[in-house]
């Protein structure tokens, strides 16, 4: 039974708290390296051999696993809550180029995206899978081991598959917008 007679607990000043930090680790000889001006949430974990440019976000819930193997990220990009980026131990490493947003608990697992990138929501890049500069992967889309999806065009579905072509036009106001659209709400936060 709930005893409702307690007395509350004192209001505390939120401010008052120390500011959280990520987990940022070192496996292995390898601590991460992160760029200026980058964002990283208190619960996101930045772990062993990872390099990060500048401008970069990384949101809550998510995991950056450079332990068994390199994770390179360019600059102006942002992996988004829950995302999870890895490699495979001795046989793929995982480069993320400028300009590229990693939607909400999407997976990328030793693969390569070029520059001006979006992978949606729940999206997942498995190894030795190239995206090339440009190109739009959808939301939950499955990009199979050692596929290539091609610049200018939007994949979906499972196995991903090319489904619709974008204009150069439409590919800088999705990818670009988006880009810095999460510089500014980083900017929220720090």
């Amino acid at each position: 039974m709930i005893n409702y007679s307690l007395p509350l607990p004192r209001k505390r000043n939120i401010k008052s708290f120390k500011k959280s930090m990520a987990i940022i680790k070192e496996v292995r000889g390898f601590m991460p390296k992160i760029g200026e001006n980058c964002y990283l949430a208190e619960t996101a974990a930045i772990i062993g051999d990872v390099t990060m440019g500048n401008d970069c976000s990384i949101w809550f819930g998510t995991v950056l696993r450079g332990d068994v193997n390199s994770i390179t990220i360019g600059n102006k990009v942002n992996i988004q809550d829950g995302a999870v980026v890895h490699t495979l131990y001795q046989r793929s490493k995982t480069f993320i180029g400028n300009n590229v947003s990693i939607g909400h608990n999407a997976t990328i697992h030793g693969a390569t995206i070029e520059d001006n990138c979006l992978i949606g929501m729940g999206a997942t890049i498995l190894d030795n899978a190239v995206v090339e500069s440009g190109a739009i992967v959808a939301a939950n889309a499955l990009v199979t081991s050692g596929m290539r999806v091609e610049s200018g065009f939007i994949y979906a579905g499972v196995p991903a598959k090319k489904i619709k072509e974008v204009s150069p036009e439409q590919q800088k106001e999705i990818v670009e917008r988006i880009a810095n659209d999460y510089v500014m709400y980083a900017s929220w936060y720090k």
